[in-house]
């Protein structure tokens, strides 16, 4: 009891006296020194917009194959007599070369039978002219006869009337006068029947006739000429072989164009074509409507064969759309000629644009101007603005083409303005911002928006 005492005697008065030195010190000591509070800049990249031309385009990818190929087909048959000692795969061989002969035996004897048919027939024809005039002759002839019949019965009738003939001698007169009636109307029988074995004999004429040019074609069909300068795909012909009709001895494929299958989006390709004719509306994903429709716009194409660090182009034109839209990747092949498939070659530099390189299209529309942002920097169909006072404002625009790493803007946008490009956080109008022009990234804007 007495430790309970003397332990509170020697803690109260410490405590107390504590209390008392925390009570002095807080009232002597000397207030915190109060700031003033500064708004903070958030430290921003931005561009200065301006005016560029941009062409639309669209890229797909293809094989190239000839614009035109020429199959060796046998008209005809028979042995082969001669095949061109240039008809081997790979070689090109000029327009007008004949690539190989057959044996025209079978035809030159078609030709000589059709031609004795003709003969023959002429031959009848000629004695039926002779046949004609003997037998006119002979009509006058026997209507002269005819002519003294008739005087002669007149004279037998007149006597028979006095009397002084029989009635034998009458009828012994008509009977003469019939007879030769008879003989008369055999001979106009006969003349009445010539014009039709004229025209017997001139219709067979014109089956040998048709015989002979069927002949003559023949016989000219036994020599293939290639009609275009080619390169040869494959042969399969020997000299010596019996060709068949309708086999193929030959494929050649024309040089003179080629012709891309580019397989491009059908949605990029829509994009495209509204981009070229925006007062046209929605087009129709119809192949048809849409090759009608490239045919209408002045759009350029480019066929292009990467080979490691180097670029070979072709110009092309752009001809057709496919009639088949592949559904799984939503692609439609858009058909490109291009005309100068083999010309400038250069060995080991610059190759022709030969049957099943693979290439890239590439289509592009007339150049649309506007002001070229980074694609990065539409942020749900807004730009961040960076006015005069740097305050950041929020710009609501609709891109008229987005385009790889690039948007297009031709209406509400001005040239001047800053486009912020960097992100920022928290997105709050009128934030105040610490700008930075990114001279780099305008840089390759400059590079990549205008038209190529």
């Amino acid at each position: 009891m007495k430790n309970r005492w003397k332990l509170a005697l020697i803690t109260v008065p410490l405590v107390a006296l504590g209390v008392g030195f925390l009570g002095y010190m807080v009232a002597t000591k000397t207030p915190p020194e109060r700031k003033a509070l500064v708004e903070r800049a958030v430290d921003v990249r931005v561009i200065v917009a301006a005016e560029r031309s941009v062409s639309p385009m669209v890229i797909g990818f293809g094989l190239a194959s000839p614009a035109r190929t020429y199959e060796a087909i046998a008209q005809v048959g028979g042995t082969v007599e001669y095949v061109n000692p240039d008809l081997e795969k790979g070689a090109i061989l000029p327009a007008g070369s004949v690539l190989l002969r057959l044996s025209p035996a079978d035809y030159d004897l078609a030709i000589a039978q059709a031609l004795a048919n003709i003969r023959a027939v002429e031959a009848v024809l000629t004695e039926l002219e002779v046949s004609e005039k003997n037998q006119i002759s002979a009509l006058m002839i026997e209507k002269e006869a005819q002519a003294l019949k008739v005087a002669d019965l007149a004279r037998v009738e007149k006597l028979f009337t006095r009397g002084a003939v029989s009635q034998n001698s009458l009828d012994d007169a008509r009977a003469l006068l019939l007879a030769q009636r008879q003989k008369v109307q055999a001979i106009e029988n006969t003349l009445a029947l010539l014009p039709t074995q004229r025209e017997v004999q001139l219709q067979q004429t014109a089956v040998y006739q048709a015989a002979l040019e069927t002949a003559k074609l023949n016989l000219s069909r036994t020599e293939l000429t290639l009609p275009f300068a080619a390169r040869v795909a494959s042969v399969s012909v020997e000299a010596g072989q019996y060709l068949s009709v309708g086999k193929t001895s030959a494929v050649l494929d024309g040089i003179d164009a080629a012709e891309v299958v580019a397989q491009v989006s059908v949605a990029e390709l829509l994009v495209l074509l509204q981009s070229a004719r925006p007062e046209a509306g929605t087009f129709s994903g119809d192949p048809t409507t849409m090759t009608q429709k490239l045919h209408e716009l002045a759009l350029s194409a480019e066929v292009q064969l990467l080979l490691g660090d180097d670029i070979v182009h072709w110009p092309a034109v752009v001809d057709r759309i496919s009639d088949i839209i592949d559904q799984k990747t939503g692609t439609v092949g858009v058909i490109l000629q291009v005309p100068t498939a083999y010309s400038g070659v250069e060995p080991g530099k610059r190759p022709p644009l030969a049957k099943g390189m693979f290439v890239r299209a590439i289509l592009r529309a007339e150049p649309v101007t506007g002001i070229v942002v980074p694609r990065s920097a539409l942020r749900s169909g807004q730009l961040l603005i960076a006015g005069d006072d740097n305050r950041l404002t929020l710009m609501p625009v609709t891109p008229f083409l987005v385009q790889d790493g690039i948007a297009l803007i031709t209406e509400g946008l001005e040239q001047g303005q800053q486009v912020v490009v960097s992100d920022v956080s928290p997105v709050i109008s009128g934030l105040l911002l610490d700008v930075t022009q990114d001279d780099t990234l305008m840089a390759q804007l400059a590079a990549e928006g205008p038209s190529k």
